[in-house]
């Protein structure tokens, strides 16, 4: 099976002495693993070098992690972690972390704490939060403008979204 069927979040790390020295030799690695599991296979492209004594590596290229930028000299700690939660929660864990300028940390409380779930807008969720706290009379539901509603609770920082596909539109509260 090959990665684009399973969306694993995996990166290319390529050996320096080699790259320095005008040779490929590298590995793509999946970064859903423990960080343990990534530098062990660092390690192991490293001992395979065509470079003797190959010691230094870079990220040269990833895949699958749905728009997340990784940069070259990222910590494996981080892109282990990020790769795990994008495999986890797919796009909206991509979203959290493109919301979060990569603080994982807080993508992952956010998730965990201020998560109110799926719905085909913010105008659906605040429609449905309405009628969770008060009764609207039949004779005023049609008069109510839920797009403004959810228009104004976006703008007054209450709530943030992650839309991931069409009429997919995930909702938090800004905690």
């Amino acid at each position: 099976m090959t990665n684009a069927a399973t969306n694993i979040p995996r990166i290319y790390v390529a050996c320096l002495a080699a790259y320095n020295n005008g040779h490929l030799h590298g590995a793509w690695i999946d970064a859903d693993q423990d960080a343990d599991q990534i530098r062990d296979e660092i390690s192991a492209m490293l001992a395979r070098s065509p470079i003797r004594g190959a010691e230094e590596y870079a990220i040269h290229d990833y895949e699958s992690f749905e728009g997340v930028t990784i940069q070259e000299y990222a910590g494996i700690e981080k892109v282990a972690r990020m790769g795990a939660f994008i495999a986890e929660h797919g796009a909206l864990g991509a979203g959290l972390l493109e919301q979060f300028v990569g603080d994982i940390d807080q993508a992952e409380t956010t998730l965990q704490d201020c998560y109110h779930g799926q719905f085909a807008s913010l105008a659906d969720y605040m429609e449905e939060l309405t009628a969770e706290s008060v009764t609207i009379p039949d004779a005023l539901r049609y008069y109510i403008d839920w797009d403004a509603m959810a228009r104004d609770a976006e703008m007054g920082g209450e709530f943030f979204t992650i839309e991931t596909a069409r009429d997919e539109v995930h909702v938090f509260s800004k905690c």
